[in-house]
């Protein structure tokens, strides 16, 4: 009995609507997200790497400590790296990004405030009479005829 009322607590919450809508918006964003990635690595980087002299953003580091090399090249231990570019690289993406959804929630929000605004400008129709109010409203006539 309690697995069963688990597996139907769990259903019912996973049926939610708004777990679904939620679901779609992670997958959603996640493709936004690789879209917006590669504008950034692929058309935005690259000129602004040209303009500070042919720097690529990745490639940035400051080494903490150099690698060993045995005699026959190889490498024993590798360098230690403070990989500063990799992360200005992240923050242009997650800034990029943000500036992206900002802009589309901005542009729903005043869609959504326009038809709100439409919608309060029509005056609303007055509802019908119900079959009580034309009754007495035919009484009343017919009571005004006789006077």
């Amino acid at each position: 009995m309690i697995k069963s009322s688990f597996l139907s607590d769990f259903k019912k919450f996973a049926m939610k609507g708004n777990v679904i809508d939620m679901a779609v918006g992670v997958i959603i964003g996640g493709a936004f997200g690789k879209i917006v990635t590669s504008i950034v690595n692929d058309l935005i980087m690259p000129p602004i790497g040209l303009l500070v002299g042919g720097v690529n953003f990745k490639d940035l580091k400051l080494v903490m400590k150099e690698a060993v090399t045995a005699a026959d090249g190889t490498v024993e231990q590798a360098a230690v790296t403070l990989n500063y570019g990799n992360f200005l690289q992240q923050t242009f993406d997650f800034l990029i990004i943000a500036f992206s959804i900002f802009v589309v929630i901005r542009i729903i929000g005043n869609l959504t405030r326009k038809k709100e605004e439409e919608a309060a400008a029509a005056p609303a129709a007055p509802p019908a009479p119900s079959a009580e109010e034309k009754l007495l409203t035919e009484i009343r006539d017919l009571l005004k005829e006789k006077k």
